[in-house]
Formats: structure tokens, C-alpha cells, sequence
């Protein structure tokens, strides 16, 4: 996927063919927290990179305007441990997947989701885990975060284009909206495959999106324990830490 530096770029790879989250007391959750107490920390220099993939097919339009006036969350978080660049990538259409550049300005990137209006068509979710795949084979990629509340593709090919995602210890985390239970069972499967997270939230529900994406934001800064310290003060990153935990 070649990006423009002035707008989105078309990708050249053709497509391919009600339960909560776990709670934060689980012994899975408590056994990850330990892990994460392991590790060492993330070097200080070492900016994040974020993969943002959203389905901006028609029925997304309330949730890509949430999207476009929370996005600014997502950098200020990560502000404080180190900066992050973003690559927003969404499909919509018939056969439109597109790439923005990597960014490292909010208001660069809410401008560009501005410009960006939702259209019909059908999930183009392995298009976007290819494209991750081959950014990360260019440079690091701390994680994937995906918004959306479908999938019409095959749960088996979606599994194979994760597959070097997880070869290369990058999580997909997927913030599903509604019940839809086909998606949840391929979004918690992706997650499983990449040790990413699946989390759902609520249709109007700015502050929990809100909360979701500055944790996806601090783990792709600063990793395990940047998303620890975090969670003292945000129950989204609870949420997300107790997703991720349930993956182990």
C-alpha cells in the first residue's frame, strides 16, 4: 500500500476471499499482570507507531465521527511516554481500501478523517491485516486497533492474514460496536491468534471508546508497562489489560 503524502493511497492488493470481557480478578488477567512486572521497560527514544483501521462502510458513520473527535485522545496519551506516529487505513465501497501516511499530528490526522465520508459496501478486513502485515515488515509497528461491527469474510483466510502479524508478536486489538456474533467470533479468534484483545463497546458511548483508544495508544508507546500505569486511573485500560491477559 504506497502512501500519499496529501491524501489516503489506494492499496494495490486485490481482497481475499454477548460475552463480557474477562473480569480484571481472573487468575489469566493476574498471571499477566506478573509478565508484564517482568519485562523491561521500552527505551526511552523509541517513538510508537500505531496501525488505526476503521470499516467506514455505510452503518459506521456514528462511530467514524466519534472516531474523528476522539482521535486527538490517542496522541496526548502518548505525549507523555514518548510520542506516537498513526497510520489511519480504512476500506469502504466496492473494493476501496486506503492508507494515509504515518502521522505524528492530531489535528493532521482528524483533518484527513474529516475529509472522509462513509460509503456502502462490504468488510474488508483481511486487506487491512495484509497491509499491516507488510507495514511492519518496513519498520516496527507496535499494534493494530481496529473499529468495526462486522465481518463478511472467511473466519479462515482473516486467520491466515493474522498469521504473520503474529509471527512478528504484533497484537490486533479489535473494539467491536454492537452484539453482531459473527464478527465477535472472527474478531476474538484475531485476537487469540496475535495475543491482541477484542473488546466491545456501546453504540453512543464516547468516554469508553475514548477510554479504549488511549490504552491502545499507551501500549503502542510504551508497551505492558506503559498500559499498567495507566490502568491505575482508567478503567479502559483495565478493560483492555484484562483482554489482552485473557489472550495468554
Amino acid at each position: 500500500m504506497a502512501a500519499d503524502k496529501t491524501r489516503p493511497s489506494t492499496s494495490p492488493t486485490a481482497p481475499t476471499g454477548r460475552t463480557p470481557a474477562p473480569s480484571a480478578a481472573s487468575a489469566d488477567v493476574a498471571a499477566f499482570l506478573a509478565e508484564v512486572k517482568a519485562r523491561p521497560p521500552v527505551a526511552a527514544d523509541r517513538r510508537g507507531r500505531l496501525i488505526f483501521a476503521l470499516d467506514a462502510t455505510m452503518s459506521r458513520q456514528p462511530t467514524w465521527d466519534l472516531a474523528c473527535s476522539l482521535q486527538a485522545e490517542m496522541f496526548k496519551e502518548a505525549a507523555a511516554i514518548g510520542g506516537l506516529d498513526i497510520q489511519l487505513v480504512y476500506y469502504r465501497g466496492i473494493n476501496e481500501c486506503k492508507a494515509s501516511p504515518w502521522l505524528a499530528d492530531a489535528g493532521k490526522l482528524g483533518a484527513l478523517m474529516g475529509r472522509i465520508d462513509c460509503r456502502g459496501g462490504r468488510t474488508q478486513i483481511s486487506r487491512v491485516l495484509r497491509h499491516a502485515a507488510s507495514q511492519a515488515e518496513r519498520g516496527p509497528v507496535g499494534a493494530v486497533v481496529f473499529i468495526g461491527d462486522a465481518m463478511e469474510e472467511p473466519v479462515d483466510a482473516l486467520c491466515a492474514e493474522a498469521g504473520p502479524l503474529a509471527m512478528r508478536a504484533i497484537p490486533v486489538m479489535l473494539f467491536q460496536e454492537g452484539h453482531d456474533p459473527v464478527a465477535e467470533n472472527a474478531f476474538r479468534e484475531i485476537a487469540r491468534l496475535t495475543h491482541g484483545a477484542w473488546c466491545r463497546f456501546d453504540a453512543g458511548a464516547a468516554a469508553q471508546l475514548r477510554a479504549l483508544l488511549r490504552a491502545a495508544a499507551a501500549y503502542a508507546a510504551g508497551g505492558t508497562q506503559a498500559l499498567t500505569a495507566l490502568a491505575q486511573s482508567s478503567a479502559g485500560a483495565r478493560q483492555l489489560i484484562a483482554a489482552l491477559g485473557a489472550r495468554r
